[in-house]
């Protein structure tokens, strides 16, 4: 009996041996197989700022699967040490070739300046500026109010001169701040322009007064206006319905339009005469008075 239950014991022993032996192989194969389809890539250790030369101290190289390897990634962080960040790079997060100025960028202002287009600053104050809100990022459209010259033509006029203009650095800061609520008050804003636009801008500084117009980053809109003087000021403006904040165009009520209105030269109809009542004969009695006879009108 006692036999029995030991060979019962054993042969359970055995079996749940084997099972587990059977498991653990199959999850060293599993684990092996998986180790083979990872590829070293570079990440941020930390934080890398826009505009910064990364170190060697910020980057570390972590395993990574194949399938999400993103592109451009590099595997070792030699490549990388010298090289400036055109982006924020956040920290644990891959260093690819599209988030770097060309080798050989100085760091700074100058390497987030894309091929063909200029930095340029202007002076603002609170108005201009939009009290501080004009963070690096943001897309503006710049207003000048501007004597014309002309010789019929005396009033001051406002026109938009550049649309769809992008801040590349509010002050001396070109990173947006972890707050971007938060207003902060600068005297000068650069502005990324292409050549053209540098000598429009550069001529509206200098003849006119110049006023930023903040707008939606995804409003890639081309708004053509004719501009306005004192007298097309005068003329006044109707009401449009007020649209939800952040809202596309689409989505926005439409303004019903004015109706037109008409003038209309109302004459007075001349009035017909009234027609006098008819005349109503008088009663009258003949009186004789002797060899007289006369007719008294009886009233």
């Amino acid at each position: 009996m006692r036999n029995k239950r030991f060979f019962v014991v054993l042969a359970g022993a055995l079996l749940f041996g084997l099972l587990a032996a059977v498991t653990v192989s199959r999850y060293l194969s599993s684990a092996q197989a998986y180790s083979k389809d990872l590829r070293r890539v570079a990440v941020a250790k930390v934080a890398i700022p826009i505009g910064t030369k990364i170190i060697a101290e910020q980057v570390m190289v972590v395993p990574f699967p194949k399938e999400s390897t993103p592109d451009g990634s590099y595997e070792t962080s030699d490549k990388l040490v010298g090289r400036v960040a055109v982006v924020n790079i956040a920290a644990r997060e891959p260093i690819t070739e599209a988030r770097l100025a060309p080798e050989g960028t100085a760091g700074g202002l100058s390497a987030v300046i894309p091929e063909g287009y200029r930095a340029m600053t202007v002076k603002v104050d609170d108005v201009v500026g939009i009290s501080g809100f004009i963070m690096p990022g943001t897309l503006v459209d710049v207003v000048v109010v501007i004597d014309p010259g002309d010789r019929g033509q005396t009033d001051p006029i406002s026109k938009i001169v550049l649309q769809n203009i992008k801040v590349l650095a509010n002050g001396q800061n070109i990173d947006k701040p972890d707050n971007s609520r938060e207003a902060n008050s600068v005297k000068a804003i650069t502005l990324q322009v292409t050549p053209e636009q540098a000598e429009k801008l550069a001529l509206a500084s200098t003849e006119g007064k110049l006023q930023l117009v903040m707008r939606n980053s995804i409003d890639q809109g081309d708004e053509q206006t004719t501009g306005i003087n004192k007298r097309g000021l005068l003329g006044g403006d109707r009401a449009t319905p007020a649209p939800e904040p952040g809202s596309l165009k689409s989505e926005q009520p439409k303004a019903e339009p004015r109706p037109a209105t008409r003038r209309v030269r109302v004459q007075a109809e001349a009035k017909p005469a009234t027609p006098a009542a008819p005349a109503v004969p008088k009663a009258q009695v003949e009186m004789i008075e002797g060899a007289k006879k006369r007719n008294v009108d009886f009233p």
